[in-house]
């Protein structure tokens, strides 16, 4: 067996909408991380956001996305979350 140093890229595996402008985010590690992104919200990036029924309208494909084209790096999420057992 060859032993590798390849770190694991981390991924967004799925997010569930828990109100506001939080969401509860699983990564490919195993981890769940609840965010609460109105922080960012000043942002032009995430401006249209600030509306409840734009926010909800997100996907996730490796990292969370919006139907605006505004998008997230699983980094931040993973940095800026709140770690949930």
């Amino acid at each position: 067996m060859i032993a590798t140093n390849e770190a694991l890229i981390l991924l967004v595996s799925s997010a569930e909408y828990e109100g506001g402008h939080t969401l509860l985010c699983t990564f490919n590690n195993g981890q769940k991380r609840r965010v609460d992104l109105s922080p960012l919200l000043h942002l032009p990036a995430y401006k249209a956001l600030e509306d409840e029924k734009e926010f909800i309208r997100y996907g996730v494909d490796g990292t969370v996305f919006w139907a605006n084209g505004a998008d997230i790096a699983p980094e931040y999420l993973y940095e800026h979350g709140v770690v949930v057992e």
